[in-house]
């Protein structure tokens, strides 16, 4: 989420960041587009049968990016065992949303998900030994007071799908803690890891619950697994064109969507604790986003040597 922007020959820095920034918003619009086909596709299909396909075709598009990096270093992981450590997360990561959105808006689903960030700033300073301070503290307490008011926690609202969800952000939440303990792995090999799980876990669940899938379905199926590569393309370009700063806050136009299509395609009208909820965890998400962002220029400005500028004198300033 730090990459700086790439400079091309020719292009102004700031033509590329608003490129960066229009390619960020699209991503989250083709990520909401898969939201909405998957929760549409298991009303009908088993989440293992929306997972395989979405899985296999996935992995067709990316098969020239392996084919260009190689397959040594695809096969060749550092640290194994965080490695499939990731891979199961994200494995039950994606098996929880298909789950809960089945029986949950999406917008619902989108506001749980939105808070795995709240999450990793909570653990960081246990796992990775990283210093959270009494700001960051006060933004993690906000966002879980965020997280209590959408989920309405009652004996009618603290249904299990409900509780999957927030299990399932939780583990979305793990697969990027072991993320950034995995920051030297080409993303492609995360990637391709990821699929092949997910992939493999969806195959074995076939034996159990298996639909004939019309061709209509089947192309949709297939479409799905095509989106997500793209979301994800658009927005590790959009990382590579524009600043973290500005590109990466742009994430919680998902919710808006989720939202607009929740109400368009399923008729879900948001309720009023899931929107003031919402609205806690995006303002506690931003703020770490952003303060961690600033940690970061301070620590890189305290690193580098200080520089003497001199004047014609000869004077330092």
């Amino acid at each position: 989420m730090s990459a700086r922007p790439v400079a091309l020959s020719g292009t102004p820095e700031s033509s590329l960041a608003r490129t960066g920034v229009l390619l960020m918003l699209l991503g989250m619009l083709m990520f909401a587009l898969n939201d909405v086909m998957g929760k549409w596709l298991v009303s009908t299909y088993s989440v293992g049968q929306v997972v395989f396909v979405r899985s296999v075709a996935a992995l067709i598009i990316l098969a020239p990016f392996l084919w260009y990096s190689g397959p040594k270093k695809i096969l060749q992981v550092d640290r194994p065992v965080l490695q499939l450590a990731r891979v199961a997360a994200s494995t039950a990561e994606i098996f929880a949303f298909y789950f809960a959105v089945v029986y949950l808006p999406l917008a619902d689903v989108m506001t749980y998900w939105l808070a795995a960030p709240i999450y990793v700033a909570a653990i960081s300073p246990l796992v990775l030994k990283e210093p959270v301070g009494w700001r960051r503290w006060s933004a993690i307490i906000v966002g879980f007071i965020g997280v209590v008011i959408a989920l309405e926690p009652s004996s009618q609202a603290l249904t299990p799908q409900a509780i999957i969800s927030i299990l399932g952000s939780m583990t979305f939440a793990l697969m990027l803690l072991l993320g950034r303990s995995l920051r030297g792995t080409p993303d492609t090999t995360l990637v391709f890891w990821q699929i092949v799980g997910a992939g493999l876990a969806g195959a074995a669940s076939l034996y159990f619950d298996w639909k004939p899938v019309s061709p209509r379905d089947l192309v949709l199926l297939a479409v799905l697994g095509v989106v997500a590569m793209l979301a994800h393309m658009l927005v590790n370009r959009a990382l590579k064109m524009a600043d973290a700063a500005t590109v990466a806050p742009l994430q919680y136009t998902l919710l808006f969507w989720a939202i607009v299509f929740g109400w368009l395609v399923f008729g879900d009208v948001p309720r009023l604790p899931m929107l003031i909820g919402s609205g806690f965890i995006v303002a506690s998400g931003l703020f770490i986003f952003f303060r961690e962002q600033q940690l970061k220029r301070q620590g890189r400005m305290k690193a580098e040597p200080a520089e003497t500028i001199v004047t014609g004198s000869g004077d330092p300033v």
